[in-house]
């Protein structure tokens, strides 16, 4: 028997790269995507009773273009043109080109950031077809409501079809211009994956594991991009300390109370290596900056020997570089364990970050730290309103029981 819960992890492994797969030999991202989608509300009927195919992915693939191919045939019996077309494209399996991506994701995920859609539009988009998330919590990702990111999506597919957007690799000429959004969608998809923005788990590893995967295939793409480096290192190091960021209950446990010997070393030693790599090349940017800041972490034995004034150097830079509230947060926390946390809240407390609830949970612990119990307990209650994810609102939750009664 194939439970449910199996069923859904297939969906969240595979979703991506079969609605990547069904665009190449479709040419259609909408028909592609309803061909998968179509393909899993078979497995749903059929799994349970069959079992698992050997490989679930080809039976996902092969069953989704068989049922596009059909739909076709009966479009095309109408003198539909188009869907003629596609069903010849279809029909083949033609090898792929010799171009500088090969693999089928990625490919996608240039369509995807084509310069005629808005950033937001691209990175939107790439993160639902590509990283198979659901529009609720990509709306999370961008902290705008559900209908404006569904909206989003859907005009931003529109456009790549009235646009006639073609789905191919750019020119070499053209990929660096295409990079920025790129790199944003890896970014997204490996956040959601470590800090699952909902749901029973607080980690999503194939969310992370297709994020460096996706790395590692742009690195190669563009060994020579520090900024391609610099996101790969970034998610390598952050990656390397997931073993003692639970307890095997399942609780969160803060970086200053990690066992470092739990940390992924060898993920450390690549993620170091390849900061240095970018250093070489002396065109700083803001991920590699974020994995300077990540490489000072772990350079650290312990929480206590943490070079924190670097550390507040380095997020110097990045809030010159990138002037946003979330920088400016995190730089606040470096700053309290320079000059104590007073100063960290006087910055907090400069900030415009509404409802969301890591600025709340940052508030909080400031001000438990400096006694004022009545504010952090408040604190901790505002930043339990917006946080999504059962673990970490389990720990706001504890942290909050900790200040005792009101």
């Amino acid at each position: 028997m194939v439970s449910t819960t199996e069923i859904e992890g297939v969906y969240t492994r595979e979703y991506g790269r079969a609605v990547a797969v069904l665009t190449r030999v479709l040419g259609d991202i909408d028909l592609a995507e309803e061909a998968v989608q179509d393909a899993f509300a078979a497995a749903v009927q059929r799994w349970p009773e069959t079992g698992l195919p050997p490989s679930p992915a080809g039976w996902l693939i092969t069953t989704a273009r068989n049922r596009a191919i059909d739909r076709l045939r009966r479009e095309a019996t109408r003198a539909d043109r188009h869907a003629q077309a596609a069903l010849l494209h279809a029909g083949h399996d033609e090898p792929d080109e010799e171009l500088a991506v090969r693999d089928d994701r990625l490919r996608l995920m240039f369509t995807c950031c084509h310069p005629a859609l808005a950033t937001s539009a691209q990175v939107a988009l790439t993160l639902r077809l590509l990283g198979g998330l659901t529009t609720a919590e990509i709306a999370r990702a961008f902290l705008v409501p559900e209908p404006t990111m569904a909206q989003r999506i859907v005009r931003a597919k529109g456009k790549i079809r009235k646009a006639r957007i073609p789905y191919r690799v750019p020119d070499e000429a053209e990929l660096p211009d295409r990079l920025r959004a790129v790199l944003a969608v890896l970014y997204l998809v490996f956040n959601e994956g470590y800090t699952a923005s909902s749901g029973e788990r607080l980690v999503r590893e194939d969310l992370c594991a297709e994020a460096i995967r996706l790395g590692r295939v742009l690195v190669e793409l563009m060994p020579d991009e520090p900024e391609a480096l610099g996101l790969l290192a970034l998610m390598l190091l952050v990656e390397s300390r997931r073993p003692a960021r639970t307890t095997g209950g399942g609780d969160i446990v803060l970086l200053a109370d990690q066992d470092r010997t739990r940390w992924d070393r060898a993920l450390v030693a690549e993620g170091q290596a390849l900061v240095r790599r970018c250093l070489r090349r002396g065109r700083p940017g803001p991920y590699q900056i974020q994995a300077a800041i990540n490489a000072v972490h772990s350079d650290a034995p312990d929480a206590e020997e943490t070079d924190w004034r670097q550390i507040v150097t380095l997020y110097d830079q990045l809030l010159a570089m990138t002037p946003s509230p979330v920088v400016a947060l995190h730089r606040a926390v470096a700053v309290a364990e320079v000059d104590g946390p007073a100063a960290g809240l006087r910055l907090v407390d400069g900030l415009d970050l509404g409802d969301h609830h890591l600025f709340h949970s940052v508030r909080a612990d400031l001000l438990r730290r400096l006694g004022r119990t009545g504010e952090a307990r408040r604190a901790y209650d505002a930043a339990l309103t917006g946080a999504g994810n059962v673990a970490e609102r389990a720990f706001l939750q504890r942290r909050g029981a900790e200040l005792g009664p009101s």
